[in-house]
């Protein structure tokens, strides 16, 4: 006769102990399409364009490639949609800046915002200086600063006026003011010295007193300090 084997049933798990799914949310086609987006912004910043593959923008989003191209199309897509939010960004941050009513400070509310936004939105900014790889992408670097010295235009343009000086030239002096911010901004992208008050104290010495008139120590005179 056989021994009967006993069975401990502390050894045997029981359905309280087994370990339970977890069931995934699926993302919403707002959701999925915002995941694309900043994985795409954050891949075109750090590979450019051409670096960049739907393979990987997919992979990083845990989706297959079709997944990509119901959405955007394709990467020229994808890349389109995240230069037109961050132009738009930026100009929107230019422009709501200025508010003051002394031309200087003016000048120096629009340095602020280009360095704010070098700050806080880097991987769009690094997006931006690149040249479009695309021809139909919604712009570029160039006519993005050409929009924002539109707005510097106005400005200009009444204060010529008031002071007597031809408003023809505003265009004119728009275009050389924001260019010269823009271009050291890309350059402060990289070195980030001096600090961004610093920064934009000596853009405005030089915009506001020319090469024959700077400040040694060139101070701000908005409320604005850091």
């Amino acid at each position: 006769m056989m021994d009967a084997v006993a069975t401990d049933s502390s050894s045997t798990p029981s359905n309280e102990a087994k370990p339970r799914r977890t069931r995934r949310t699926r993302m919403t086609g707002a959701e999925r399409r915002q995941q694309l987006l900043e994985i795409g912004r954050t891949l075109f910043a750090a590979k450019g364009f051409e670096g960049t593959s739907v393979e990987e923008i997919a992979a990083k989003a845990g989706v297959s490639k079709p997944v990509v191209y119901e959405h955007f199309g394709g990467k020229e897509g994808l890349y389109a949609v995240v230069v037109d939010r961050e132009m738009r960004r930026l100009l929107d941050m230019v422009t709501s800046s200025l508010t003051a009513g002394h031309p200087r400070e003016l000048c120096e509310q629009a340095a602020f915002a280009l360095l704010d936004y070098i700050e806080e939105y880097t991987d769009g900014f690094r997006i931006l200086v690149r040249d479009s790889p695309i021809p139909q992408s919604t712009g570029s670097f160039a006519s993005l600063i050409s929009d924002i010295a539109t707005q510097v235009e106005d400005i200009l343009g009444r204060e010529f006026k008031s002071r007597g000086f031809d408003p023809k030239l505003a265009p004119l002096y728009a275009q050389a003011l924001v260019g010269m911010v823009a271009l050291t901004g890309q350059w402060w992208l990289d070195v980030r010295r001096p600090k961004k008050a610093e920064v934009a104290a000596h853009l405005v010495n030089l915009a506001w007193h020319g090469l024959d008139g700077l400040e040694a120590k060139p101070h701000l005179i908005g409320r604005r300090k850091s």
